[in-house]
């Protein structure tokens, strides 16, 4: 059963939970996209668009002065585990690191429950960043009727990634223009598509997964205009058959206008696109190193890919690259992948604001 299924699973309490009313995300986990309505997003959006500016102009401040992060990583991380800890940093918090990684220093190697490590460290910190590789494990945690302060979701296996999909829609019109300059949202009804291509491992591709249902419910009020889905990839990586049904069921439910495409070939999946979001295939999904050397390298984007891309399209990655994007891309102004890197701050900063009840600075 998909949990955040719009009608069903043991999450569907918390469908449409975050608005635009701050009090609504004030003490509450963030566990999916799916808890987002329009309103919330718009709000999310503004204050990371504040956030930017914060930091840019002043380096942050201190609205979160004596709170105190644990984040807590089972799986190995470099962007969200740093851009969470710097988020709290420059709002004035403190935080503990926990490796829970198999080498790590938990008393999980003793037997102990994920959660009742969670419990334990909610009793010295007042909100937890959690990463597991275990899909369903960060959701069954945050859901536990004992743990009372915010877990924040940052990879459950290959199921979530909601902070990611967040930051990568604020990255899309940041970079398209419906995020203005003088961070306004333009988002005014169009005819003209939105046309995202996602491309490559998009079976273990949790970033994927959140952000097309993320961009699915952002269509009909917040996009304003119609979608395209392309999911491009080889037939063994393909998006799994449970998000495309969540998708359509969205669509048929709120009147969606969204279009879902196959493709293999990358070069007919991005005419006319406006992103491409290449995906890393993760060799730490497979069974044997057979079934992953036989899709590894399956999609290149390299500099000859680039002259035959759309000139409005820009490339997103939520990192790390492996030789899926060659490094001589980087210097094109369509690379929109370090620029999304950075945007992961301001969101992050903003969730973290906003569930801890000071989305607006004193």
């Amino acid at each position: 059963m998909n949990p955040f299924s719009p009608s069903k699973g043991p999450a569907s309490k918390l469908i449409d939970g975050l608005t635009s009313d701050p009090a609504s995300w004030m003490g509450q986990s963030l566990i999916s996209v799916t808890q987002l309505t329009t309103p919330g997003l718009e709000l999310l959006v503004q204050t990371a668009a504040e956030m930017r500016t914060l930091v840019k102009n002043h380096g942050g401040d201190d609205r979160l002065k004596h709170k105190i992060l644990a984040t807590i990583f089972y799986e190995a991380s470099t962007r969200t585990s740093c851009s969470f800890q710097t988020a709290m940093l420059r709002l004035g918090g403190q935080v503990m690191h926990v490796d829970a990684s198999a080498g790590g220093n938990t008393s999980s190697k003793k037997g102990e429950t994920v959660s009742d490590t969670v419990k334990c460290l909610q009793c010295y910190t007042d909100v937890t960043v959690m990463r597991h590789p275990t899909q369903g494990t960060v959701v069954d945690t945050a859901l536990d009727s004992i743990i009372t302060k915010p877990v924040i979701n940052a990879g459950d296996g290959v199921g979530e990634h909601p902070t990611q999909a967040l930051l990568d829609l604020f990255t899309i019109i940041d970079e398209i223009g419906i995020l203005q300059d003088d961070n306004v949202l333009n988002n005014e009804p169009s005819i003209e598509p939105l046309i995202v291509v996602l491309l490559g491992d998009l079976k273990h591709g949790r970033t994927v997964h959140s952000l097309a249902k993320l961009l699915a419910r952002a269509q009909r009020e917040f996009f304003k205009r119609p979608l395209v889905l392309r999911y491009c990839s080889p037939e063994v990586l393909k998006m799994p058959s449970y998000i495309q049904e969540y998708i359509d069921e969205v669509s048929t439910i709120a009147g969606s206008d969204i279009t879902q495409e196959v493709y293999t070939n990358v070069y007919d999946a991005m005419k006319n696109s406006d992103v491409l979001y290449q995906t890393r295939v993760q060799k730490e999904r497979f069974n044997s190193p057979v079934e992953y050397a036989n899709v590894k390298g399956a999609y290149i984007i390299d500099t000859q890919l680039m002259e035959d891309a759309p000139r409005k399209m820009i490339v997103m990655h939520p990192l790390p690259r492996v030789d899926e994007i060659d490094t001589d891309v980087d210097k094109d102004p369509r690379a929109a992948y370090f620029r999304q890197m950075e945007n992961g701050l301001y969101v992050r900063m903003a969730i973290l604001a906003l569930v801890l009840g000071k989305g607006v600075a004193n």
